[in-house]
């Protein structure tokens, strides 16, 4: 009788705490990390199959695949759903929601309940957004540039524009339980000196989602209004001024870049230190590198701008400031590099996508500097030149990063080990499958070939064909990580609290870590990234 009892007990313990209602309605940070990481990779899956039947489509120089309206409406699809539901959320709210609370010795985030609304806002903007494309699409392109998006097209601009405004509030929500949780519930002896530097990029990254989401929330909303109420804010027929939305747009989307690399870069200080087995050089600089890109990244928007029209000396101005922010980026790189020189480095899954993004990132952070000079960014504007830098600077270095912290941080997260065989392997199919697929872009940029055509020369079919076929070992790269994390959840060695030997308050804790995340709180009596001080031990990763 007692057995029965005890067995009753049991099953409505388990359907209590692993059932979908409880998943649901969680507050745990970590359980919301992990809804985001289901929800986030399938808008990941949904914006490459459109990026697939791009590829397709520009095998051929004749567009024969699909017509020039439905090639407008998948390369606006894809830059929707890859730009505002899986470039921007990805680190901050799969990676950071998840870490936050662990590395600054929190109990979960300021905000449990609002931190569980910021993934409903994301699912109802996502939602909405997806909608709109099942009913026919959208063909404005991802900046929904005026007077096109509020007077020309026949597509579904209200219902994109809806979504990215409901998911908006997401981010900033994000934003703010990130702040508060690091000004005010770090462990005591976690000073601002101590903070991990992934705490430091998503901080800097957070203050950019506060201020600048809303300008692109209230910009589409405007965009909406126009379009359904013919108010004229954008149109000039109306009295309008397209160049406004412009500024407006590019005031949050330039910032936004760096919501999506930095806490990217904050990932791979993490790892560059740990598999280096050395302190971060220059933690001080690294850190406010981090503020200095989130400050300055605010005053270089209209670099997009050269060919609009607005004056040579706004031009000239902007130019300058693009060359300034690339000073902040470059510390990091040179400091990631001093960490590693003359470190005991190990070459484990992590640190291959770490190499990957360091060089990646430096490709395309190059390649912006050629942007931000007038004379050279007038010859390349809207050519694959464009589609190419952002690309190396968004996949090369944001997804890169991603894909690190992942693999750095799945045992922690999942408490399963994955096949490091396989884990290498599909870091180096990425690495090959990336740079096959976007450099001819750089070249078919510079010979002028314009972006988002459907149709080209036949001159250019060489290059489309080495970019499609490049995308292909990329896709198998992305395809094999999902299918090893899915088998180590059931069949992958049980992870150990600290897999990699590393340092930091997260890997203290078991893997993964129970719902109050430590038994008592944490007292941090040492600095930063003291691997100096910690002894050296072989870590066997692979089973």
């Amino acid at each position: 009788m007692a057995t029965a009892v005890q067995t009753v007990e049991r099953e409505n313990y388990l359907n209590a705490n692993y059932g979908i209602k409880s998943w649901l309605l969680t507050t745990d940070h970590k359980r919301i990390a992990m809804l985001y990481l289901i929800s986030i990779t399938a808008m990941f899956w949904i914006g490459g199959f459109f990026a697939m039947m791009i590829r397709l489509e520009l095998l051929t120089p004749a567009g024969d695949l699909v017509s020039s309206d439905t090639y407008n409406k998948l390369f606006t699809m894809h830059g929707i759903v890859m730009v505002f539901f899986f470039l921007i959320p990805s680190v901050p709210a799969v990676l950071g929601n998840f870490l936050i609370p662990l590395m600054v010795g929190a109990k979960d985030l300021a905000f449990p309940r609002v931190n569980l609304l910021s993934w409903y806002l994301y699912m109802a903007g996502g939602i909405t957004a997806l909608t709109a494309m099942v009913m026919g699409g959208v063909d404005t392109g991802w900046t929904f540039y005026t007077p096109f998006s509020t007077t020309y097209s026949n597509t579904h601009v209200i219902g994109a524009a809806v979504g990215i405004f409901i998911a908006g509030f997401s981010s900033i929500l994000t934003g703010l339980n990130f702040i508060i949780t690091i000004h005010r519930m770090r462990a005591p002896g976690m000073t601002w000196r101590r903070l991990p530097l992934f705490c430091w990029s998503n901080y800097a990254a957070a203050l950019i989602m506060v201020l600048g989401t809303p300008v692109i929330a209230i910009t589409l909303l405007l965009v909406a209004f126009e379009r359904a109420f013919h108010i004229g804010v954008f149109n000039p027929q109306l009295g309008g001024d397209p160049l406004l939305f412009q500024h407006l747009f590019w005031f949050y989307s330039h910032p936004a870049v760096y919501i999506m690399i930095l806490p990217g870069m904050g990932v791979i200080s993490e790892i560059v230190t740990c598999f280096s087995r050395k302190r971060v050089f220059g933690y001080e600089f690294v850190a406010l590198a981090s503020i200095a890109i989130a400050v300055l990244g605010f005053l270089v928007w209209a670099h997009h701008m050269f060919v609009a029209g607005i004056s040579v000396y706004a031009a000239l101005v902007f130019s300058l400031l693009s060359y300034l922010v690339a000073i902040p980026s470059a510390v990091k790189v040179f400091n990631w590099t001093a960490t590693m020189y003359k470190g005991s480095i190990r070459y484990n899954t992590p640190m291959l996508y770490a190499f990957g993004f360091i060089g990646l990132f430096t490709v395309g952070g190059l390649t912006g500097v050629f942007l931000a000079s007038l004379g050279i960014d007038v010859h390349v504007t809207d050519t694959y030149f464009v589609v190419a830098h952002f690309h190396y600077v968004m996949v090369g270095g944001m997804v890169m990063a991603y894909m690190a912290g992942l693999h750095f941080w799945w045992p922690k997260m999942s408490g399963r080990m994955y096949p490091e065989g396989w884990a290498k392997l599909s870091a180096l199919l990425v690495f090959v499958g990336f740079n096959t697929t976007f450099f001819p872009q750089f070249i078919l940029g510079y010979m002028g070939s314009p972006r988002r055509y459907h149709a080209y020369p036949p001159e250019f079919q060489v290059l489309n064909v080495l970019s499609t076929a490049g995308s292909s070992i990329l896709a198998v790269g992305y395809v094999l990580p999902m299918i090893y994390f899915l088998w180590s959840l059931r069949y992958g060695e049980p992870a150990p609290p600290n897999p990699w030997n590393a340092v930091g308050l997260e890997w203290m804790t078991s893997s993964p870590p129970p719902t109050h995340n430590f038994d008592e709180t944490p007292v941090v009596t040492w600095e930063a990234y003291d691997y100096e001080n910690q002894p050296q031990e072989e870590v066997t990763i692979g089973h």
